[in-house]
């Protein structure tokens, strides 16, 4: 596992040459930033960090906290529960280290879960959407929504407003993966929308699809829905399209992000994905500002994730602004956003939690078009 400072290349170098000289003589405030810098999900990673980067250099141009500059320390999960619970350790032991922005896979918030509690540090994630990652710990936050509400709105999505009435279920075997699923599948049964067949797969290690493509088809499913990354459903909707099978595509949130449409190519072409924001037209002038900003500095555009990513770092930075570093200070006032009218107001909306630090948002839905994610024309009413 290697770990690296915010401040990386000639850009971010330059910008610190920038600070006051004040700023260069006080101690650093330090945040830690776990998520999937190498492996499969390091499109991901490239995002959070992107956005963590920004979001730090913005705040020291502006004078940081206090006189003090404010630095992150990234830990690398490779998106695996052992090297999570590596960098979590890490984290947790640095006192130094305020609060952890991360981690992005469920299953790493999962396994650091219980040693950020126990080190009684802030865990506060913007991409895990399992249902059981806030659950049972008091330093544990997202702002985002759980696959509970994720499956079942998509359940609906497939049922009512596209009117289809059979559908295949391919799931990565891990935390996200299963836990969107069975939610999907729980509200599928209840709303009278056939689940025909349900079928696993491993991350990294299953590539080839056609029998499960071949079980979808026979089963003559109207609509496939992926519960997993983007690199499987990207290889899976190119073997589907080479098998000459039409069939509706639909992803949950972990299908979001250009390493789809980098795999699928064309195939990946009028996929319906959920997503908890969506840039576009219709964004607040603050996230068309902040598209800018990002575009300007790392020369392509942000996703949801970058998003969600630059909104944590932001209101984490709003804490310590309020009541300094101490982690348990800065836990309490997480645990004060307790409504929308107290919640942390981001681009990507509101943040504020319930008593377990889970946040509630809206679904949208995208489709690809032209290798790009736009609003899809049908939205549930």
């Amino acid at each position: 596992m290697k770990s690296s400072r915010t401040f990386l290349g000639l850009a971010a170098l330059a910008a610190l040459a920038a600070l006051p000289l004040s700023l260069w003589a006080a101690e650093p405030i330090r945040l830690g930033v776990a998520g999937p810098f190498t492996g499969s999900g390091a499109m991901y990673g490239v995002m959070i960090r992107n956005a963590a980067t920004l979001a730090l250099e913005e705040a020291n141009a502006a004078g940081g906290i206090g006189g003090r500059p404010i630095e992150a320390e990234y830990g690398d999960d490779e998106g695996k529960n052992d090297k999570a619970v590596t960098v979590a350790k890490k984290f947790a032991t640095d006192q130094r280290i305020c609060m952890v922005i991360g981690h992005f896979n469920s299953t790493c918030s999962l396994a650091g879960k219980p040693i950020y509690r126990d080190a009684e540090v802030v865990q506060f994630s913007p991409g895990s959407t399992n249902i059981h990652v806030c659950e049972g710990s008091d330093y544990t936050f997202r702002n985002l929504y759980r696959d509970d509400y994720q499956g079942a709105f998509m359940a609906d999505y497939i049922k009512k407003t596209l009117g289809l009435e059979r559908v295949a279920v391919f799931f990565d075997n891990d935390d996200y993966g299963k836990g969107l699923k069975d939610a999907f599948v729980a509200r599928a049964q209840a709303i009278g929308l056939q689940v025909v067949t349900v079928q696993d797969y491993v991350r990294e290690k299953t590539s080839d699809f056609a029998p499960l493509l071949d079980l979808a088809r026979n089963a003559q499913a109207q609509a496939i829905f992926i519960s997993g990354l983007y690199a499987e459903a990207g290889t899976i909707v190119k073997q589907a399209r080479e098998k000459g099978i039409r069939t509706q595509f639909l992803g949950g949130d972990g299908v979001f992000g250009p390493g789809f449409t980098e795999i699928g190519g064309e195939a990946a072409n009028g996929t319906l994905i959920t997503t908890p924001f969506l840039f576009g037209p219709s964004s607040s002038e603050a996230a068309k500002s902040f598209a800018k900003r990002f575009k300007e500095r790392f020369g392509r555009e942000p996703d949801t994730w970058a998003a969600l990513t630059y909104d944590a770092v932001t209101m984490a930075l709003d804490g310590i602004r309020a009541v300094g570093t101490d982690r348990n200070d800065l836990r309490d006032w997480m645990a004060g956003h307790t409504s929308r009218e107290k919640g942390f107001k981001g681009i990507t909306g509101v943040t504020y939690f319930d008593h377990n630090g889970d946040c509630l948002k809206p679904v949208m839905v995208a489709v690809v078009e032209g290798g790009r994610f736009v609003p899809a024309p049908k939205q549930m009413e």
